[in-house]
């Protein structure tokens, strides 16, 4: 599938069209690990092994792809600093705080619901 380059005019960002980048980039970032680590970079900038001790049971492969997507959707930005061995920061850009925002509400619905959901699974036997 090509994704469709925006143009500027609201129906380029219709996340129901196929080829829109709108979805491709919710497709990226709402997912468990990016939802997580854009939640552990919203506070502080940290090093990859911080990452990994902030975001429990992220393998190291998930993390860096992860980051990866964050830098090239332009919402976190990865600083090395040219030390041996070489150190590398991540911090979240200022879009990338927006999304924190939205991130942070999604964090207050999850524990406001959470036991309202735990028995609609023992309900249904998941």
């Amino acid at each position: 599938m090509v994704t469709k380059q925006l143009s500027g005019l609201p129906e380029d960002a219709d996340l129901r069209r196929a080829d829109s980048l709108a979805r491709e980039i919710f497709s990226d970032v709402a997912n468990k690990w990016a939802l997580l680590i854009i939640e552990a970079l919203g506070e502080r900038t940290l090093r990859f092994s911080e990452l990994r001790t902030e975001v429990e049971g992220i393998s190291h492969k998930m993390l860096t792809q992860n980051l990866r997507m964050l830098e090239r959707n332009g919402l976190a930005v990865r600083k090395v600093h040219p030390t041996v061995p070489p150190r590398v920061e991540y911090t979240l850009t200022e879009p990338g705080q927006a999304l924190r925002a939205t991130v942070d509400l999604i964090c207050g619905w999850t524990h406001q619901h959470l036991s309202h959901i735990e028995s609609a699974r023992r309900r249904f036997g998941s």
